[in-house]
């Protein structure tokens, strides 16, 4: 984010790094496949002609009455008749309807489609075999309010191999983080419009790549369906992977007008100006010399824009991944990406099944193992777009831009002399005020005296006191001309947003080569 926020840190005032949407997919390994399920039911000495009306279908009734049941014991029950009703909307609304604020709040059934194990005679052997087919049946959704997580929920196919999900939400998860710590932040939706401290948040939301996700995730299902390993004379424990992991980059601003004058430009930028060689490369994907792509993607980079309520939002979409861009409610600017396909995507790990083999890059794993790989890849995603919405190009000419800060004004009934930028020591003034760790937290004069007399620094108190005053009537030189404003109730201070423009530009032009300012000219 340096480049981005050094040409708009002054407007910026918070980032946040993180998973937003979570939804993991739990599958029993052995039940996958034919060969599999075969093996099982070889184990359970079941025969393949009594698999559908005997054994499986036993099994789901039993499954079926046992969770129904008890949810209906606890006033929790609903069945829905459309699949394509929000079940989230739903839980929310019969929480709020009886009142439960925390703990189960709803058990929704409805029939959706999935991936199931049926026997099918083959034609060419006449036998009876295992198949793994599309069909439909009853699923159920458990869904909580967590005091730690937030809302979450589990999803569990209801017929072989019964494949659960589960789901939840990193930013309601980060909301329950920064209450329990005393954090004070507001709250829309998933995102956070302002929060009392960014660096805290971005530490809590840091401790959510070191969670135990295979433990946590066994606990949910369990919760959530604790007869499942009942029905199984032998267990069969779940695999779990990151079937969809969206890793959100919220950049809050500190005035809605800032960001409604900057997205279209934007915009223009990411849907005319951007080539799909550039959105590979934002992606992650290796380019030859000639801007082709190493790998053989086997399909195209589409760009989309599309009017939500929540914004404008902006969609690149490769193979099945996606990199997004929106306006979040005109407040602050979300850079998302979700990686579906990652069979192009590097791990450094060990070979699974291998404990003490070496280190190597090997493909990334959907599974919950590399979810902090998958983090990283992430943020990576995001800050690589974030650095090419910096260069958006601004047509403001540079003697209108700076052209007030070579002048004499006044501030305050008190002259101030013009800003030189070719003379070293305002040179050196301006970068000092530039540099990037100043962006978010501002600045202090001690902070601008270790920089500016890093050469000769100060042998005695009065020296010190000395460098301390000169600084101090450079910090009112700044404010004169508009470049810096004071924190209030604070000793720091900010470049403004004019200030940050100006300053850029001021540098950028120091910089330019002869050559480049000729064709300019």
């Amino acid at each position: 984010m340096k480049s981005f926020l050094q040409r708009f840190g002054a407007l910026v005032l918070g980032v946040l790094h993180g998973f937003d949407h979570l939804r993991f997919r739990g599958s029993k390994r052995l039940l996958c496949y034919p060969a599999g399920v075969l093996n099982f039911l070889w184990k359970l000495q079941v025969p393949l002609v009594d698999y559908k009306e005997h054994y499986a279908k036993e099994t789901t009734i039993a499954l079926c009455r046992a969770i129904e049941t008890e949810a209906k014991q606890a006033g929790v029950y609903r069945f829905l008749n459309n699949c394509q009703e929000s079940k989230e909307e739903t839980a929310l609304n019969m929480a709020t309807e009886r009142g439960r604020r925390q703990g189960l709040i709803a058990v929704l059934g409805c029939v959706e489609p999935c991936q199931i194990v049926q026997v099918r005679g083959n034609p060419e052997t006449k036998k009876l075999e295992p198949r793994i087919e599309f069909g439909k049946c009853l699923h159920y959704y458990h869904y909580y309010l967590d005091p730690d997580y937030g809302l979450r929920y589990t999803r569990l196919q209801s017929w072989f191999p019964f494949t659960m999900h589960v789901g939840l939400n990193g930013r309601d998860w980060l909301a329950r983080q920064m209450t329990k710590a005393g954090l004070a932040h507001v709250q829309k939706d998933n995102t956070f419009t302002w929060v009392q401290d960014w660096e805290a948040a971005q530490a809590l939301l840091n401790e959510q790549l070191t969670i135990a996700w295979p433990a946590l995730l066994d606990r949910w299902a369990e919760e959530s369906h604790p007869w499942l390993e009942k029905l199984f004379l032998c267990p069969v424990p779940y695999y779990w992977a990151a079937q969809e992991a969206e890793y959100a980059t919220d950049i809050a601003f500190r005035t809605a007008e800032d960001l409604a004058r900057l997205y279209p430009r934007w915009v223009h930028q990411a849907t005319a100006l951007l080539q799909s060689t550039d959105v590979l490369r934002f992606m992650g994907y290796r380019l030859t010399k000639a801007g082709q792509p190493r790998q053989n993607l086997g399909g195209e980079v589409l760009t989309t824009i599309k009017e939500l309520v929540t914004g404008t939002c902006v969609k690149h979409h490769v193979l099945q991944n996606l990199l997004k861009m929106y306006d979040k409610f005109g407040q602050l600017l979300r850079l998302e990406n979700l990686l579906i396909n990652v069979r192009d995507f590097k791990v450094f790990r060990r070979r699974e099944g291998d404990a003490d083999g070496p280190m190597e890059y090997l493909r990334l794993r959907k599974g919950v193992a590399d979810m902090q790989r998958r983090a990283q890849l992430g943020q990576q995603i995001n800050e690589r777009y974030a650095a090419a919405l910096a260069t958006v190009e601004d047509k403001t000419p540079l003697a209108e831009l700076a052209g007030d800060l070579g002048q004499r004004t006044t501030w305050k009934g008190r002259s101030a002399r013009a800003l030189n930028p070719l003379a070293d020591e305002d040179v050196a003034l301006l970068e000092a005020i530039n540099r990037g760790e100043f962006m978010m937290n501002g600045f202090r004069n001690r902070d601008l005296r270790s920089l500016l007399f890093a050469h000769a620094p100060a042998s005695t108190p009065e020296e010190a006191k000395r460098q301390s005053a000169k600084v101090t009537r450079l910090l009112r030189l700044l404010r004169a001309h508009g470049v810096i404003t004071k924190v209030p109730k604070t000793h720091r201070y900010q470049m403004s947003a004019a200030g940050r423009s100006k300053v850029t530009a001021l540098l950028a032009a120091r910089q330019a080569n002869t050559d480049h300012l000729l064709n300019a000219a």
